[in-house]
């Protein structure tokens, strides 16, 4: 995670990854601006390049060769990346209302969220129309429906909606991947007819006749039935009509026409055309607000009309960039002067392309290698990442204008801070980040989190023992509700894995310093997000200390309760020979997210592994007690053999792990394969003196997982064999993909306790 050398005293917040923002992204990467934050929030980690989406739907490409990483984007241009959604902008307040988490202020804002095709303006056409946008949800139904095909024995009929140069490419891509699958699945090539319809009484309409014609003939040659002058009115399952009167049987149609915007900026207040779009002037501000622009299809640009092409966007990211920043320095906005001919090169679904711009006309196999060198080249700008290319090194003085009482606060924020009790946080700061912060009201609690005492005063139930733990660490993602989530559900499993019900906790976290307004809200969100996972586990947050650090870092010390007399407690030390060894969750968040900071991890890998690091045991608990669990405990720092071998030794038993039976995240194979592994791993290595066959296991591609520092991890529980799979079918049940990955044996006369199975 990249930290910055000044403080924080602005932000521009980005909405949406289109083309403008992934260009943003990487001039921020190349230039930082001192004292300014970047944040990127997203609904989608990986970002479609439209130029090459015919060519995936085709089979040319792959997923990765056409989308972008924008988290791995933002790490690399030292930004903070948000996966949400979008709800709305509350204008007065300067904040972005979101779907999952705490609004995000902003100083400056920027929107690329794209657009959509208009579906809901055609009865039926929600329900029965394959939108080409979003993507993701285009490319789950666009796999799906090439699974149907494969199983369909009965002729099949695809339409297309909308022929400008989207829908002819997507029609032409569509049949020569089918007709290339149905060879391969041995289905007659005649088996699928397609249709196109157009609302105008031509193809292609904002290019030239020489390239109709061309499209025309290829579209003749390949039997796609071209209607023109069809408008679509309505759809029914398996049936299309039109304004004409005329109603098509279709089987499967696609719809890649009339775009809008997205329906929450309606709400802004901000001005929008009558399509939904965002009006916006030579300097992309928006016409209503100086502080919010807006980029790509999302747009109307005010001086000309312009086509939703990705060529305006992409063209948009540099003079938005400038402006993003001129605009917190207070300078002269430069004007974005969009070309008025541009070049396109259309593909016609095999290695085959036409070029366009005005008049000019060309075709061939030499015109599509021409595109794919030109979008590959593109794409690698984005993908192709390494930490070194980014300037991250900042001055300590910010080029921004600051009012008189945010100079003192930066300069503070710059000097050599305070140890003691001089590094607190300000009580002002403080009381205003947590006044919107409820945490849960137990009626344990005598004096909690807003009594102004010097301590909490926490009553325990008679027939109760207290549970004590504490947890520690510095943030390993750039966003501080989630990594508030995490750090609570971290500390919490410690309890959880004893059997106990957590009942109150103190905070203990460090932020850096800087304008106190930028410190409120990341403690606020930080708290936010750690407060919900508490107060879903029944967890009073009832105080703690905040103070000054280089690194945003959070901890817990959690008090639970379990009955006096130990029923209903599991520890590590009661392992009975032939139990079975069940794991709850998959491993490899360490190397995982080693790999993140050096630019080696997927987007979509961290999302994966962040959704587990923010799943509770407290639910998987009482399942593996109710079937009969001997002990447990939570898969932390140690990784799998430490927390194993803590296990075996006082319960007096050896294991034996199954190394392909174990559950393992969605790219940890990968990382570890590459040598990138946690900090903490080679501590971890040294207790590789417990296998009883290390050498023999060493060249398995799990076994480094083996060591591997767990995050918020999994429970791993010793089960009587009788109620294994009992258990493991329960813990699915209820969401947690548990599985077997070993055995508890009598103690041999090794000295080592643990056999890997190979």
């Amino acid at each position: 995670m990249q930290q910055a050398s000044s403080p924080v005293v602005r932000d521009i917040v980005l909405v949406g990854g289109g083309h403008s923002h992934v260009m943003v992204l990487r001039m921020f990467a190349m230039r930082p601006m001192p004292g300014v934050r970047l944040t990127v929030i997203c609904t989608d980690t990986d970002t479609p390049y439209s130029g090459m989406l015919p060519g995936y739907v085709a089979g040319h490409y792959s997923y990765d060769d056409v989308h972008i990483d924008i988290r791995k984007l933002a790490e690399f241009a030292g930004a903070r990346y948000f996966k949400d959604e979008v709800t709305g902008i509350e204008r007065n307040m300067q904040r972005v209302l979101c779907r999952n988490r705490p609004a995000v202020p902003y100083d400056v804002l920027s929107i690329n969220v794209g657009a959509t095709p208009a579906v809901h303006a055609v009865p039926g056409a929600p329900e029965y129309s394959i939108p080409v946008k979003p993507i993701r949800h285009f490319n789950e139904r666009w796999l799906a429906l090439l699974g149907r095909m494969q199983e369909r024995t009965q002729p099949t009929t695809i339409a297309v909606v909308g022929a400008g140069a989207g829908g002819v490419e997507l029609t032409l891509a569509i049949q020569h991947r089918l007709k290339h699958e149905m060879a391969k699945w041995g289905q007659p090539a005649n088996a699928v007819q397609f249709h196109l319809f157009s609302a105008d009484p031509v193809i292609l309409p904002t290019h030239n006749a020489r390239v109709r014609a061309a499209f025309m003939r290829t579209l003749q040659a390949r039997d796609v039935k071209v209607h023109t002058c069809a408008k679509v009115t309505r759809l029914e399952k398996d049936c299309l009509h039109t304004e004409n009167g005329d109603t098509f049987t279709t089987h499967d149609t696609f719809w890649v026409t009339q775009a809008t915007g997205p329906a929450w900026l309606k709400e802004t207040g901000l001005a929008l055309d009558e399509n939904n779009f965002i009006k916006v002037r030579e300097t992309l501000q928006t016409e209503t607000d100086p502080l919010i622009f807006a980029a790509g299809d999302c747009v109307t640009f005010t001086r000309r009309p312009l086509e939703k092409a990705g060529v305006f966007a992409v063209r948009m990211g540099k003079p938005l960039n400038h402006n993003l920043r001129r605009t917190l320095e207070q300078k002269t906005l430069i004007r974005y002067r969009p070309q008025q001919k541009w070049l396109a090169l259309i593909s016609t679904g095999d290695q085959h392309a036409i070029a366009s711009r005005g008049a000019l006309y060309a075709k061939g196999n030499w015109v599509w290698r021409w595109k794919d060198q030109i979008d590959r080249r593109f794409m690698r700008k984005f993908n192709e990442l390494e930490p070194a290319m980014s300037y991250q090194t900042e001055a300590a003085q910010s080029p921004i204008p600051l009012k008189r009482e945010e100079q003192t606060q930066a300069i503070s924020a710059i000097a050599m801070r305070c140890g003691g009790c001089g590094a607190k946080v300000g009580a002002g700061v403080l009381s205003s980040a947590l006044a919107n912060i409820e945490p849960l009201n137990r009626p344990e609690v005598l004096i909690g989190l807003h009594a102004p005492d010097d301590a909490a005063v926490v009553k325990v139930p008679p027939g109760k023992a207290m549970v004590h733990t504490v947890d520690f660490f510095r943030a390993f993602i750039n966003d501080p509700y989630l990594f508030g989530r995490i750090a609570a559900n971290h500390a919490l499993g410690d309890v959880f894995a004893m059997g106990g019900e957590a009942m109150s906790a103190t905070a203990v976290a460090t932020v850096p310093p800087g304008l106190e307004s930028k410190v409120e809200d990341t403690v606020f969100q930080m708290m936010k997000g750690a407060v919900d996972v508490l107060n879903e586990a029944g967890c009073a947050l009832v105080g703690g200390h905040t103070g000054e650090g280089q690194e945003l870092a959070l901890g817990f010390a959690v008090n639970g309760v379990v009955n006096e007399s130990l029923e209903g407690v599991l520890t590590k030390g009661a392992m009975r020979p032939g139990d079975v060894l069940i794991l709850t969750k998959p491993i490899g968040t360490g190397t995982l997210f080693a790999a993140h900071a050096q630019l080696k991890a997927k987007g979509r890998w961290i999302d994966n592994a962040l959704a587990y690091m923010q799943m509770s045991n407290r639910l998987a608990m009482p399942c593996l007690i109710e079937h009969g669990a001997t002990a447990c405990t939570d898969l932390t720092g140690f990784g799998l053999l430490g927390h194993l071998v803590e296990m075996t030794r006082p319960s007096g038993v050896d294991a034996e792990i199954d190394l392909d039976a174990l559950p393992v995240l969605e790219g940890a194979t990968e990382t570890a394969a590459l040598g990138i592994l946690s900090s903490l791993q080679p501590a971890n290595v040294r207790l590789r003196r417990a296998l009883q066959n290390q050498e023999a296991a060493v060249s398995h591609p799990h076994y480094p997982l083996i060591f591997d520092p767990q995050t918020a991890g999994g429970l791993l529980a010793s089960v009587p064999a009788e109620h294994a799979d009992a258990a493991i079918a329960a813990q699915q049940a209820l969401g947690y993909p548990a599985v077997k990955i070993g055995r508890v044996l009598a103690q041999g006369d090794a000295m080592a306790p643990i056999k890997l199975i190979l």
